[in-house]
């Protein structure tokens, strides 16, 4: 499928202080998962949120079919681009379903309120990640597990063609991990592009086409995962030695060699 938005020749730094990270440059296919792979600190979640247009870059451009991003109105960047960040801290004590429904604003007209269409389109997002039961509780009364999978929910429920998915694991158990990487897998088997960071090289060999690698400042690599995903290229970004094993199953799992 094909290029439904692209990263050229990026650069970010904040106050104008020494580059985040410069020249990025990468691309992202309908019908994929891509996972962005790199260090703490080095700047991949930065990068999420300029892909979302929720950050301004130095340098170079973001684009959705082909339009910058900067040059669409928050209806349409909306309906193109749902992103869930690695953490969100609620200030009111909105219900979970509504905090689920918000993510339909992106369809609804200027002066208009959620309908029971759209409240049944939340509802069923909730479901697919086993949380239905949720829906009436405070929002800032849940764990940061249950928070997560309540973005996602919206995320979902925004029904945007591209996904940004910041750390989607990092606060859920193993079983829902799993799960929910299951999902974002079917999700692209429908057509959608997927971008996640992540910690665990193991998620990006499991579920990603293509993996990007971000270190020192810039992209240390890029490209199919059986390509990019080495223990070489992993021994480098970590700064340890690690071995890549494939278990009996077929996959292939990441161990430090301590």
């Amino acid at each position: 499928m094909g290029v439904v938005l692209s990263v050229s020749d990026l650069s970010f730094s904040y106050e104008h202080g020494e580059p985040v990270w410069s020249g990025i440059s990468l691309d992202v296919h309908a019908g994929e998962v891509l996972s962005i792979l790199g260090p703490n600190g080095t700047g991949k979640s930065t990068l999420m949120r300029c892909m979302a247009g929720l950050a301004e870059p130095d340098s170079g451009r973001v684009e959705v079919d082909g339009c910058s991003i900067s040059k669409l109105n928050r209806k349409k960047a909306a309906r193109a681009i749902a992103f869930v960040p690695q953490m969100h801290h609620p200030v009111f004590s909105f219900s979970a379903i509504d905090i689920v429904v918000m993510g339909r604003t992106a369809h609804l007209g200027a002066f208009s309120s959620p309908s029971a269409r759209d409240y049944d389109i939340s509802f069923k997002a909730m479901e697919t990640f086993g949380i239905a039961d949720l829906a009436h509780k405070p929002y800032n009364k849940t764990s940061g597990g249950e928070r997560q999978l309540i973005l996602f929910s919206r995320a979902v429920a925004q029904e945007s063609r591209i996904l940004l998915l910041d750390e989607p694991t990092s606060h859920l158990d193993f079983g829902n991990q799993i799960r929910t990487l299951d999902f974002i897998s079917r999700l692209a088997d429908q057509g959608l592009a997927v971008v996640m960071t992540t910690h665990y090289p193991d998620h990006a060999l499991a579920y990603s086409k293509r993996t990007a690698l971000i270190a020192e400042g810039g992209l240390q690599g890029f490209g199919l995962t059986d390509k990019v995903v080495t223990t070489d290229a992993l021994s480098r970004l970590y700064g340890l030695e690690v071995d890549i094993k494939r278990v009996d199953d077929g996959n292939r799992v990441c161990v430090a060699r301590i």
